[in-house]
C-alpha cells in the first residue's frame, strides 16, 4: 500500500492535512505543532503491548505525512495534485523514529505520559471522539483502532462521552453505536486482551520482559533475528545498553540457532 492507503486505514482520511487536522492554509509551524501534539499522542511507546504493532504504523504514517508537508516542493505538487509519489518521495529505509526525535529532541518519555495524562478527559480528547465518531459513523470497531491512546478497559467512558455528544445533539445517533450489541463489545475486548497476552509471551520467550527493561515488541523482533549471528548473551548486553535502565546482568545463553 501506498501513503495515502496507510492513512486511510491508520487515521480514516486520505487528505494529508486532515490526518494532522490541519487546514490547507497551515503554516509551517502550525504543521509542525500538529504534527508534534499527534505523534505524542500515538507514539508507540505509550500503548499497551497488544496496540504495539498497529501504533508503530500509525506512528510512521503520520512521520511520512508531516514528512511531505514539511518539504516545500512535495508540499507543492501534494496541494497541486492530491498525490504522492512513493518511490520518489518517501525514503524507503529512513528510520522514522530517528526522524521524529531528530525534530523533536528535547522530548522525553516522562513527556509522553505528562502529555496523555492531561489529554485523558480533557476537550481535545473529546473532540478526537467526536471525529472518529462521526467519521466511522459510530462504529466502535474501527474508532478503537484509530483513536489516540485508546485504551479498551476504559471504553465505557469513551461511550458515556458520545452518549452526551448525542444527547446535546453535537453528533447524530447512529445506529452502529446505539445498538451495538453486548457480544460485539465483549469480543473487542477480548481481541485487545488477547493481542496484549499474545505479545507479552513473545517478550517473555525471548527474555526480554522484567523490571527496569522497556523494550518495545518490534525491537523484541528485531533482536531476535540479530541473534542468528551473534552470541546470546552479547545481544542481550547491547539491548540492556541501549534501551533499558541499569539491572543486574543477564546470565550467559548458548548462541540461538
Amino acid at each position: 500500500m501506498g501513503l495515502l492507503d496507510d492513512c486511510q486505514t491508520y487515521f480514516g482520511t486520505k487528505k494529508l492535512y486532515f490526518v494532522l487536522g490541519t487546514g490547507e492554509d497551515a503554516s509551517e509551524k502550525e504543521l509542525k505543532t500538529a504534527y508534534r501534539k499527534l505523534s505524542l499522542k500515538v507514539h508507540p511507546d505509550r500503548v499497551e503491548e497488544g496496540q504495539k504493532a498497529e501504533a508503530t504504523k500509525k506512528f510512521q504514517t503520520l512521520a511520512k505525512v508531516y514528512f511531505i508537508l514539511s518539504d516545500k516542493e512535495k508540499k507543492a505538487v501534494y496541494d497541486e495534485t492530491g498525490e504522492v509519489d512513493d518511490e520518489n518521495d518517501i525514503p524507503p529505509e529512513r528510520d522514522w523514529s530517528v526522524y521524529w526525535r531528530l525534530l523533536f529532541p528535547k522530548v522525553s518519555q516522562k513527556d509522553i505520559e505528562n502529555y496523555l495524562k492531561k489529554y485523558k478527559g480533557s476537550e481535545e480528547e473529546k473532540e478526537d471522539l467526536k471525529t472518529y465518531y462521526e467519521r466511522f459513523e459510530g462504529d466502535m470497531d474501527k474508532i478503537s483502532e484509530h483513536a489516540p491512546g485508546y485504551d479498551v478497559d476504559e471504553e465505557e467512558r469513551y461511550r458515556e462521552i458520545i452518549k452526551t455528544l448525542i444527547k446535546e445533539k453535537q453528533v447524530k445517533a447512529y445506529k452502529n453505536f446505539t445498538s451495538e450489541t453486548k457480544k460485539k463489545q465483549k469480543n473487542r475486548k477480548k481481541r485487545y486482551l488477547e493481542e496484549a497476552t499474545e505479545a507479552e509471551e513473545v517478550k517473555k520467550q525471548m527474555g526480554l520482559s522484567g523490571d527496569g527493561c522497556d523494550i518495545s515488541l518490534e525491537h523484541a523482533i528485531a533482536s531476535r533475528n540479530q541473534s542468528r549471528e551473534k552470541t546470546f548473551d552479547n545481544l542481550m548486553s547491547s539491548l540492556e545498553a541501549k534501551y533499558c535502565k541499569p539491572g543486574k546482568p543477564k546470565g550467559r545463553v548458548g548462541k540461538k540457532k
